[in-house]
C-alpha cells in the first residue's frame, strides 16, 4: 500500500467519522399453536344440518362436507379444520351457538393438534 492511500483500518484518523452501527438480534416469533376443531356425533341431530354447519362455519363444499358428516356418524368424531386458538374457540362457540338456536344436540370441541 502506498504512504498516500488510507485502508479501510482506522490508523491515524482514531475512528472520527465512522459509524458503528448496533443491531439487536430478535428471537423469531413462534408459531401460534395450533389445534383441531373436533364434531361429535349424536343420535338426534339430521346429517343435513351437519352438512350445513361444515359449509357455513368451515367453508366446505358440498363433496368435502358430505365426506366429513359420514366420517362423523360412522366413526363418532371427525375434524372439522385446523386453526389458531382464538378462530378455533370462536367457530366451537359459533357452531354451538347455531346448533342450539335451531335446537340440536350437536356437540363440537376442540384439542391441541
Amino acid at each position: 500500500m502506498d504512504e498516500g492511500e488510507k485502508g479501510d483500518d482506522d490508523e491515524g484518523d482514531g475512528g472520527a467519522g465512522q459509524i458503528d452501527l448496533v443491531t439487536k438480534t430478535r428471537a423469531k416469533p413462534k408459531k401460534p399453536s395450533q389445534f383441531k376443531v373436533l364434531m361429535l356425533n349424536d343420535d338426534y341431530t339430521p346429517m343435513e344440518f351437519v352438512v350445513l354447519v361444515l359449509k357455513r362455519f368451515f367453508r366446505m363444499d358440498m363433496e368435502q362436507a358430505t365426506q366429513v358428516m359420514l366420517h362423523v356418524h360412522q366413526r363418532g368424531v371427525g375434524v372439522c379444520g385446523i386453526y389458531p386458538y382464538e378462530i378455533a374457540e370462536t367457530k366451537v362457540n359459533q357452531v354451538m351457538d347455531f346448533a342450539r338456536q335451531n335446537q340440536h344436540p350437536l356437540q363440537c370441541t376442540l384439542e391441541k393438534a
